[in-house]
């Protein structure tokens, strides 16, 4: 609930993880100087919009540190459901842009329910194996029928607009909280191999042209450099002419001549390799690094299972998200549509990141009052 007590207020407010703090206003400072220059000749007050949705995004957060995050284990089944209706609505009247069904028009702005299902799955899956009897053996299949059914719907949804790269993060972020709910090894190698299986299905039956061009330019990078491998073949470039110390900000020449695509979303970390060079990149990734370590210790440090699995599941959403458009950028996994955290353009996202972060805040913030 609210707080109403003014000395908890200032009890709670005693706890703030000022170093987390301080290392997402880093990250999110340079994503948006960063922003100034990938979009300078396109979109030159790109970066302005993305402060814009920084701070609403603050504000969000904010308000959900008020908030006991215990608060939200009612909410959870609501916001679900919520989520899923309005993904059925872009399935039916959802704005279609760039071959791709994901978003409602709302007007002057427009909002991407795929993104709101990465914190509806972790409130839902938190919930479930906070209120679920504990087994020390661990789940197996059997017992995991409802986390299934609860992840399958969404991610069947999202997989028609078609999006994969949503699909991936949402089956992560939910994946991370069943592993550490814990479950038999001998249903986690069934999954395994059922994951392989739906996956031989999924390449027959269910990707897209493009997804399976993207997959194979991966595993051979100069067979159609300039269709489908063209993305990772620029952002090689980008990454590689950076050196040492980069081109200096602004200076990126397959960046200001736009031979970098998607340079302000899913290859914004290319801009940032290629101005800044390794230092620059290795600088970022210690950054975000940091900032996932410092949210595992606050999942470790919950009180109870509630607050764990809902920290596990945000700290999880962060990490994939990098690791995977990082790697995709460094042409180490396969182009898949992915965002980088709190750098890449984005309201939907910057908003559904900042919502995560709040909930961790909130986390945090009560470790000691109870």
């Amino acid at each position: 609930m609210p707080l109403t007590s003014r000395q908890s207020t200032l009890q709670i407010f005693r706890n703030v993880p000022w170093h987390l703090l301080a290392v997402l206003f880093l990250i999110v400072g340079i994503g948006i100087w960063n922003l100034a220059s990938a979009a300078s000749g396109s979109a030159p007050d790109l970066w302005k919009t993305q402060a814009l949705w920084f701070l609403l995004g603050l504000g969000t957060c904010f308000v959900i540190t008020l908030f006991d995050y215990k608060w939200f284990m009612s909410l959870a089944y609501p916001c679900y459901g919520l989520v899923v209706l309005l993904l059925v609505f872009v399935e039916v009247k959802g704005h279609n842009a760039m071959g791709a069904q994901r978003w409602i028009d709302l007007g002057p702005m427009k909002l991407q329910p795929s993104e709101l299902m990465k914190i509806g799955i972790i409130l839902v899956m938190a919930r479930f194996f906070h209120e679920d009897p504990h087994t020390d053996e661990g789940y197996s299949l059997l017992q995991l029928w409802k986390p299934a059914i609860l992840l399958g719907i969404p991610c069947a949804l999202v997989m028609k607009q078609p999006d994969l790269g949503t699909t991936a993060m949402i089956v992560a972020a939910a994946g991370s909280i069943i592993l550490v709910a814990k479950i038999k090894w001998k249903s986690f190698l069934f999954i395994v191999v059922a994951g392989t299986a739906a996956f031989i299905f999924g390449w027959f039956n269910v990707l897209h042209d493009y997804q399976k061009k993207r997959i194979l330019t991966f595993l051979d990078p100069e067979s159609d450099i300039r269709g489908s491998g063209y993305h990772a073949s620029q952002s090689r470039i980008a990454l590689g002419s950076g050196q040492l110390t980069g081109k200096g900000w602004g200076q990126g020449t397959q960046t200001q001549l736009s031979f970098l695509p998607e340079q302000h979303t899913d290859f914004v970390f290319s801009v940032w390799g290629e101005e800044h060079g390794f230092i620059g990149t290795m600088a970022v990734l210690a950054l975000f690094l940091l900032l996932v370590l410092m949210m595992i210790q606050v999942a470790a440090s919950a009180r109870e299972k509630f607050g764990a699995f809902l920290t596990v599941g945000v700290t999880a959403m962060i990490f994939w998200h990098m690791f995977i458009n990082i790697g995709m950028v460094a042409s180490v996994v396969p182009v898949v549509g992915v965002t980088l955290p709190f750098m890449s353009y984005g309201g939907s996202s910057m908003l559904t990141n900042m919502a995560g972060m709040g909930i961790v805040f909130s986390v945090a913030m009560r470790r000691r009052v109870y």
